[in-house]
């Protein structure tokens, strides 16, 4: 029905009304469609028309700008994330999860380079159902992420399962395929010029995407790159103050290190000014390590602390020499104390198995300290040594000429010549070198076997003689001499002692009795070893000049004579008698008046009281002497 008068009014208000609400677009086409069908005017349906038209651009002007507005917003929200310095995993994700919301896809990722494995990988994904897609791995250049990271420009397709611009591989068509993934965007991450990852967007159906929408990608992805950078910077912030941090450290340890050696090296010097001795010197090493200390000489003899097995310890001395420096040697730490090439001792540290740099420099130093000190004391002892040989040259030279002068001399030398002393004579067992060169060697080893003592050692004649204040036993004297000079001088040492005495003439004699002992070790074919006079059984009573008869007596007889002495028996009568008759047992019992089997018994008790060798011919010739002098003395 036409109505010429009908208005287009209504029609407006409708269309502002749809405006207002925001209404569809297809919404509008129909207010045109109800005035044709009330049978409006031509003139009213075209002001319509046209209203409608201007509506629908106005339309399309509010919705670019809602959009707009929702995009600026979620840009806004990322530069506050990236202002607030979130976590970089968090920011991220809402970088990934915004792209997908303002492109209205149904996925987004972001891939990131990894250079020690030399691909890309998935480093965060919103949308995604596929774990394989979700732990999938690029190489470099395969894919649409490929040619976005070679080229560092966006690429779009709106099926990826058909475009032949990217290089298809099995992997990844499998992670795409798995995911059911058709329209693909990716624009780079870019940092300088260079691509340090790709933002994607993806739908699973086919669709082609927008310049605008590619700037806001690319807008998004700028944001994760400043997210990515940001976050390098902030751990390479962190990093270097953890390197200033420990680098602070390292010099407040190391301030406190040096402070810490220059009060030790001061203790030391002062010790050493003092005139400490290396105990001291020991002690106090070990109170600045919280240790215990030993200092052993060059034979592995303690001079302070405790002792420890040479044998066990050669290897890790022989390895500090090498190296200059202290070792570790189980839970014990080892320095070589040198002089020089020259070895004087060796240090041990116990109980600081973990020893650091500062304190085994302290350990080494105190080493130093040490050798100092063995050097300053073996310089005295060899100067003090060569006015004592002085001494004891003139002692054994002419001894009657003034045994007075001899004593005083003696005594202002700190050697009582007025109290009891040994006298060691020693010789090289076999010639090495020259006979000057071994003898030579030899003092060399007693001055050193002499050091710390108030002995006296010179080269007197063909020999060395050592003076030494009364230790025990001349013949243990005597072998520990020749055992222990062999080790210093490098050869055998054949050592012989005198009978302790007192006084310039008794040492005199007694260096006599030492010297004739030597020579008689030596015809005995037992060079090399030490002996007393007295050991050597009636020969050392042809050689003594005491002449111990009584003590040769006992040696030989004592274990028979005290078996009668207590039993009442007659084995020394019978022995003698047995040895009187040849040997002969039946003559023997004549000379006894008893039967032979007496005298076969007594005989088997006088073996089990001397030994299966009393019968031998040395043996036997030691007895009938020994035996013939307790009857020459009224035994």
């Amino acid at each position: 029905m036409n109505h010429p008068h009908e208005s287009s009014a209504p029609a407006l208000r409708r269309l502002l009304d749809l405006l207002a609400s925001g209404a569809a677009t297809e919404d509008f086409d129909d207010v045109l469609a109800d005035a044709r069908h009330r049978g409006a005017p031509a003139a009213v349906l075209a002001e319509i028309d046209d209203a409608t038209w201007q509506a629908l651009r106005v339309h399309r002007t509010l919705r670019q700008h809602r959009r707009r507005e929702a995009e600026l917003t979620a840009l806004f929200d990322t530069a506050g994330d990236l202002a607030a310095s979130r976590e970089l995993d968090t920011v991220l994700q809402a970088i990934v999860r915004r792209a997908r919301m303002l492109l209205g896809t149904d996925t987004a990722y972001l891939t990131l380079p990894d250079v020690a494995a030399g691909d890309t990988y998935m480093r965060v994904t919103d949308g995604s159902v596929s774990v394989l897609f979700q732990t999938l791995r690029l190489s470099l250049g395969d894919g649409l992420g490929g040619l976005v990271a070679q080229t560092a420009r966006p690429y779009a397709t709106p099926d990826y399962r058909t475009d032949e611009r990217f290089h298809h591989t099995g992997t990844i068509d499998a992670g795409v395929l798995d995911e059911g993934l058709v329209a693909i965007i990716g624009v780079p991450l870019l940092l300088g010029g260079e691509v340090i990852g790709v933002l994607f967007a993806a739908d699973r159906s086919p669709r082609a995407f927008s310049p605008d929408e590619v700037a806001l990608l690319c807008t998004l992805a700028a944001h994760a790159a400043i997210a990515l950078d940001t976050a390098k910077a902030l751990a390479d912030t962190r990093a270097a103050l953890a390197e200033l941090n420990s680098a602070n450290e390292l010099v407040r340890a190391h301030s406190a290190a040096v402070q810490r050696a220059e009060q030790a090296h001061d203790r030391l010097t002062d010790l050493v000014l003092r005139g400490a001795e290396v105990p001291d010197v020991a002690a106090a090493v070990a109170a600045l390590l919280g240790g215990e200390i030993a200092v052993l000489d060059a034979e592995g003899e303690p001079l302070a602390g405790r002792s420890a097995p040479a044998a066990e310890l050669a290897e890790a001395v022989a390895a500090s020499r090498a190296e200059g420096r202290s070792v570790r040697h189980g839970e014990l730490w080892v320095c070589a104390v040198l002089a020089g090439h020259d070895a004087l001792g060796t240090m041990v540290l116990r109980g600081r198995p973990d020893l650091d740099d500062a304190d085994r420099r302290l350990f080494e130093r105190a080493s130093v300290v040490t050798a100092l000190l063995l050097l300053l004391r073996r310089s005295v002892a060899e100067t003090e040594n060569r006015v004592r040989g002085e001494l004891l040259t003139d002692l054994l030279t002419a001894p009657d000429r003034d045994p007075a002068g001899l004593t005083a001399r003696g005594r202002r030398l700190g050697v009582d010549l007025a109290r009891p002393h040994l006298v060691l004579v020693a010789e090289p067992a076999e010639p090495v070198g020259s006979p000057g060169a071994d003898r030579g060697r030899l003092a060399g080893a007693a001055r050193r076997y002499l050091f710390g003592s108030r002995g006296v050692g010179a080269e007197h004649g063909d020999a060395v003689v050592l003076l030494v204040p009364e230790a025990g036993d001349p013949e243990e004297a005597a072998r520990q001499a020749a055992e222990r000079l062999a080790r210093l001088a490098g050869f055998p040492v054949t050592v012989g002692a005198g009978r302790p005495a007192a006084g310039p003439p008794a040492l005199a004699a007694s260096y006599a009795e030492g010297l004739r002992c030597v020579r008689a070790l030596r015809v005995l074919g037992r060079a090399g070893e030490g002996a007393s006079a007295r050991a050597l059984g009636f020969l050392g009573v042809l050689l003594g000049d005491g002449h111990d008869v009584d003590g040769f007596v006992g040696a030989a007889l004592g274990p028979l004579l005290a078996y009668d002495a207590r039993r009442g028996t007659e084995l020394v009568r019978t022995l003698r008698a047995y040895f009187d008759c040849g040997g002969s047992l039946t003559r023997a019992k004549d000379e006894l008046h008893v039967h032979v089997n007496t005298v076969v018994q007594r005989l088997d008790r006088v073996e089990a009281l001397l030994g299966p060798d009393w019968n031998h011919p040395e043996r036997s010739l030691e007895l009938q002497l020994a035996l013939r002098l307790q009857l020459l003395s009224g035994g």
